[in-house]
């Protein structure tokens, strides 16, 4: 008899706030720091949590973009990320509330690979599916834009 996986599963996390800038939370035998930057007030020790937010939707697209593209039978060779962000600053400078932190965001997947256009392309579709990030983002009314691109090989 196989083992059923959960589809859905509760994370559970309690942070470490060792000063107003700086936060350490526990992530299974790592520990994860997001601070501010000395001109902030902060220790410099990781990312701001906006930068976080960044850095994790990068994240995702590259876990979830491999995982599709072994699925597809797609080799992606070397690839980069690159970002553009839009962030309008006004909410987290307590200015006003903003409802959309990151109006626009873009990012362009650079493969270096014998893989075709299209399917880079179809691996690209089948990640905007299934990357939770991008979905996080594009749910909060951000105009995300993820561009895979073939670099040649």
């Amino acid at each position: 008899m196989a083992v059923k996986m959960k589809s859905v599963v509760t994370y559970r996390a309690k942070a470490e706030c060792p000063t107003h800038a700086r936060t350490e939370i526990p992530v299974r035998d790592l520990t994860v720091v997001i601070d501010e930057p000395i001109e902030r007030g902060g220790t410099n020790l990781g990312p701001s949590p906006t930068e976080a937010a960044m850095t994790a939707l990068i994240a995702c697209t590259n876990v979830i973009g491999h995982k599709n593209a072994k699925r597809l039978g797609v080799d992606l060779g070397e690839i980069t990320i690159d970002a553009a962000c839009k962030f309008d600053r006004r909410g987290v400078l307590m200015e006003e509330e903003i409802d959309v932190p990151f109006p626009e965001v873009t990012l362009t997947v650079n493969c270096t690979t014998d893989a075709s256009q299209e399917e880079l392309e179809q691996v690209g579709d089948e990640t905007a599916k299934y990357c939770a990030i991008s979905k996080l983002f594009e749910q909060s009314g951000t105009d995300l834009t993820v561009n895979w691109v073939k670099v040649g090989a």
